[in-house]
């Protein structure tokens, strides 16, 4: 039976894993949850600069350099082998984020304790349930950017042209959208982190919502240095936005994923996409 315990308000979990049923797995999840609220509401108060990194088991096979899933060469973040980029430096720039969040899982925890010399500060679910419930937006309009794939920023800037989109983020338009390479962006870090520095000395934002994938190992933590901002890995979160999150995703069960009518979603990088819960505009 799912535990009350691991509810976040106005949100549905359709996740299955047996650790939402045990309320073992982490009795403190409602305490921690008030507490990274409050953290994060004072970090962006303050005008400070902060990352943090979400971990999940890509991220362990990517720092593992293991060819399976996400992590494979030619799928996602890699086009050239592992062989062929100096990986140390995603390894060395893995350590040196402020904070970590995880999910729950047990066996993703156990997983992050190998590659990563930090300790976990959050379950990663509070990223995922809080854009789910529209939290970060209500409590941060004005104040908020984006940085993810291209691909998916466009989609979203499109759809916060219609009302019934504005209406129901609760927003009018984010004040950045801070644009990451969708594919490959691990083959010339160096080359993403100017890309990616050239767009923020120019954003406004005070906490940016980010989702970039294994290349984050590498660059996270330098955003801060080009922008002073609350940097915060919400993985899957982006794709929430943009209309295709895979609503048994945690948090995501009754997201609502707004389609834009005729727009060539083809070149769009999906995570398991199942069509669920699907708006058209």
């Amino acid at each position: 039976m799912y535990q009350d315990l691991y509810k976040i308000n106005n949100t549905s979990n359709l996740d299955q894993h047996s650790c939402f049923h045990n309320e073992n797995t982490y009795p403190n999840f409602q305490k921690d949850l008030k507490k990274f609220k409050f953290h994060i509401t004072e970090l962006v108060d303050n005008k400070a600069s902060a990352t943090f990194y979400k971990f999940g088991d890509g991220d362990y096979r990517f720092l593992n350099k293991q060819s399976i899933g996400s992590a494979s060469p030619g799928k996602r973040a890699l086009s050239k082998s592992y062989n062929e980029i100096d990986h140390d430096q995603f390894m060395i720039g893995a350590q040196k984020c402020d904070y970590y969040t995880c999910e729950i899982y047990p066996e993703n925890r156990n997983m992050f304790h190998e590659v990563i010399n930090n300790e976990i500060d959050y379950p990663a679910e509070y990223g995922y349930g809080l854009v789910a419930n529209k939290w970060f937006f209500e409590n941060f309009k004005g104040r908020i950017g984006l940085l993810g794939a291209s691909e998916k920023l466009n989609i979203i800037k499109e759809l916060l042209q219609y009302k019934e989109y504005q209406d129901y983020l609760g927003l009018e338009s984010f004040t950045d959208y801070i644009h990451f390479p969708q594919k490959y962006a691990a083959d010339d870090i160096e080359l993403v982190e100017q890309f990616i520095g050239d767009q923020l000395k120019n954003s406004t934002a005070d906490i940016f919502l980010l989702g970039i994938g294994h290349a984050k190992s590498g660059v996270l933590h330098t955003f801060k240095k080009h922008k002073p901002a609350v940097y915060l890995d919400v993985g899957a979160g982006i794709d929430m936005l943009a209309g295709c999150i895979n609503t048994k995703r945690p948090f995501a069960g009754n997201w609502k994923n707004f389609r834009l009518s005729n727009y060539d979603y083809s070149q769009i990088d999906y995570l398991n996409y199942n069509r669920g819960n699907e708006k058209y505009l």
